[in-house]
């Protein structure tokens, strides 16, 4: 026992066993929602649900488990809220792609993640990448998930005179809306696992309105589903092509990976004072992207989208959780998980639809950061935010953030805050709407 101790980075004169094993039960809670959002999100593809959520905890606990063993420290890993949307809503719903050639975008984008770890790169990708268009990336994509919430619930529909309005009041809108103040409360109140509780009590209230429809038998407890009907269904073939958006699609893959993979490691291990005094740099932080690289192409493999680390790790790191054995205990209750998909699949969109509001919410964090007194610097932001939402589609409100950043900031002599690499992008971009 002391020797597995040992290789997930405990010490028993610095660690308490009870404290890891609580902060893992913590974590777990707080981003379980995701066992009832993801299949959900991707299922609008055409793949198997029950497929669907295997893959979600088989990728979940592979990440989970080689952050745990590899990089030693305290995070959990599963498909990440806002990537699962780009793959469902833009890639293959809207671009119409198929979910077999999306798999192959985000193995490929998992692969390069690998290589660029291996080699050191990334941290020039994302030093080339202004911070303002970082936070307004992450603004956006909130956006975005919350429009797919409030559509989803029924709350705001398509209406001829004025694109969107608001839907009618139904038991199910109102459910939902119902599920957005709850969880709002939960978590102005700082209650862990407030996104688990809120999607539980909408369905738990939707079962005598006929919106939760019980498991056959009530049965909750079965054996896991195969993978099979997504498993290893990867579609090559646009790699043979010269489809630029498609190369595209990879990238804006690997720089949303990028970008929350190293803004929840930094900021949790900062705010965790786990970071080395001497060099200021977050110790395993390299080990740690790889294990999000390794989970990206695992999770590919197992017919998921792009696996990262989550933000709600932070609610363990809060606990007390400092070594692999707090992401070791996340991954077993994942694994366990597998056999309570009757539970976890019986719960409504309407359920999942107000997490993914309350998912935006905290995302929009992100806009306090940007300068807006700056006009250079407003509205290539703004426009980054505005048209993920309004068009349904993240890869082009990163495309279009880019573009006009490089002709507001050529424009108005500010040609110092642009960087090679933008300037390759921005010609790479305008290209592909050439081509186009």
């Amino acid at each position: 026992m002391n020797k597995i101790l040992a290789l997930l980075g405990f010490d028993p004169t610095k660690h308490s066993v009870k404290v890891e094993l609580m902060a893992g039960l913590t974590t777990f809670l707080t981003m379980s929602y995701i066992l009832a959002v993801n299949p959900q999100i991707l299922g609008e593809t055409g793949m198997d649900r029950g497929a669907l959520f295997s893959a979600t905890i088989i990728s979940a606990a592979i990440a989970t488990l080689v952050m745990a063993f590899y990089a030693k420290l305290p995070f959990a890993l599963a498909s990440g809220m806002g990537p699962n949307a780009f793959f469902a809503y833009t890639l293959v719903l809207v671009m119409g792609y198929t979910w077999q050639e999306a798999l192959a975008a985000v193995f490929v984008e998992g692969v390069v993640f690998i290589l660029l770890t291996i080699f050191k790169v990334r941290e020039a990708i994302i030093n080339a990448i202004p911070p303002c268009l970082r936070y307004s990336i992450a603004v956006g994509i909130g956006l975005f998930i919350a429009f797919l919430g409030l559509k989803n619930a029924g709350i705001i529909v398509a209406s001829e005179g004025t694109i969107v309005g608001m839907g009618p009041w139904t038991v199910s809108s109102l459910m939902a809306a119902a599920g957005v103040l709850v969880g709002g409360v939960l978590l102005a109140q700082g209650i862990r696992g407030a996104l688990f509780y809120a999607i539980l009590l909408v369905t738990v209230a939707g079962i005598p309105f006929g919106v939760t429809a019980l498991p056959q038998d009530l049965v909750f407890i079965s054996m896991p589903h195969s993978m099979a009907p997504i498993a290893l269904h990867l579609d090559f073939s646009h790699f043979l092509t010269l489809d630029l958006n498609y190369y595209i699609v990879v990238f804006t893959l690997l720089f949303m990976d990028l970008l929350d993979t190293l803004g929840t490691l930094i900021g949790t291990c900062t705010g965790a004072g786990m970071v080395n005094p001497k060099t200021g740099e977050v110790e395993g932080l390299n080990r740690a992207l790889l294990a999000d690289a390794v989970g990206t192409t695992a999770g590919a493999l197992c017919g998921t989208s792009t696996v990262t680390t989550y933000v709600e790790s932070t609610t363990g790191v809060a606990v007390g959780g400092r070594t692999g054995l707090t992401s070791l205990t996340v991954a077993l209750f994942f694994l366990s998980a597998l056999f309570f998909s009757p539970f976890f699949l019986c719960i409504p969109s309407v359920a999942t639809a107000s997490a993914l509001v309350l998912v935006g919410v905290i995302m929009m964090s992100s806009i306090t950061k940007i300068n807006f007194s700056d006009f250079s610097d407003a509205l290539p932001c703004f426009i980054t935010m505005v048209t993920m939402p309004f068009t349904g589609s993240i890869s082009e409100g990163i495309v279009l953030g880019i573009l006009s950043f490089v002709v507001v900031k050529g424009c108005t002599g500010h040609h110092k805050e642009i960087s090679v690499v933008m300037y390759i992008l921005a010609a790479f971009f305008v290209l592909k709407y050439i081509v186009n």
